[in-house]
C-alpha cells in the first residue's frame, strides 16, 4: 500500500510542477497581450491624429485658396474644375457647394448607392456592400465599406443612425478649428 501512496504523491508533485509552469506561461502571455494592446492603441491614435491633421491642413488650404481667389473669382458662367481625387484620399468635411467629385471613387459609389435607392430606410454596411457588388461573405470587405461610410458620416456627407445604419443626407460638421465647416 505504501508504494501506491508514494506513486500517487509523485504524480501529485508532477502535476503541481506542470500547473506552476502553465501559470508562468499564462502570466507571460498576459503581459505580451497587454503590451500588444498598448501598441495597437498607440497606432490607432497616431493614425487618427494624422487624419485630423491632414483634414485641418486641407481645410486651411481650402479656406486660404477661397480667400485669395475671391478677388480673382472667375465669372459665374465659367465652371471651376474640382481637384482630381485618388482612392484613399482624405474625405473633406461637407460644405455648401462642395461637389461629390471631391471624394474618392469608392466614396462616391457609397453616396450613389444611398441616394439612388427607393425608400427612405437606412442601409447597413453589409447591404451597401451587396448593392455595390462586393462579396459580403468576406467580413474585411464589409468592414472597409463600413469604415468609409462612417468617415463620410463624420464629415457630414451621410447620416448615421443610432442603429449603425446609414442614409443619404447632408449636415454641417465642426471643423478642427472649432467653427462650422462651411
Amino acid at each position: 500500500m505504501a508504494s501506491m501512496l508514494g506513486l500517487l504523491e509523485a504524480r501529485e508533485v508532477s502535476a503541481r510542477e506542470r500547473v506552476e509552469v502553465l501559470r508562468e506561461e499564462a502570466a507571460r502571455a498576459a503581459a505580451a497581450l497587454e503590451a500588444g494592446e498598448i501598441e495597437l492603441d498607440r497606432r490607432v491614435i497616431a493614425r487618427e491624429e494624422l487624419i485630423d491633421a491632414l483634414a485641418a491642413s486641407a481645410a486651411e488650404t481650402t479656406s486660404a485658396t477661397e480667400v485669395e481667389g475671391a478677388a480673382e473669382a472667375p465669372p459665374a458662367s465659367i465652371p471651376v474644375p474640382e481637384a482630381a481625387t485618388v482612392p484613399g484620399a482624405v474625405v473633406p468635411p461637407w460644405r455648401e457647394g462642395l461637389q461629390m467629385s471631391a471624394l474618392s471613387p469608392d466614396n462616391q459609389r457609397i453616396l450613389n448607392v444611398l441616394q439612388d435607392r427607393p425608400g427612405p430606410e437606412p442601409l447597413r454596411a453589409k447591404d451597401i456592400a451587396a448593392v455595390m457588388g462586393i462579396d459580403t461573405a468576406v467580413a474585411a470587405k464589409v468592414e472597409g465599406v463600413r469604415s468609409k461610410a462612417k468617415r463620410l458620416a463624420e464629415r457630414g456627407w451621410l447620416l448615421q443612425e443610432a442603429s449603425g445604419a446609414f442614409s443619404a443626407g447632408r449636415r454641417l460638421v465642426a471643423s478642427p478649428a472649432g467653427g462650422p465647416s462651411a
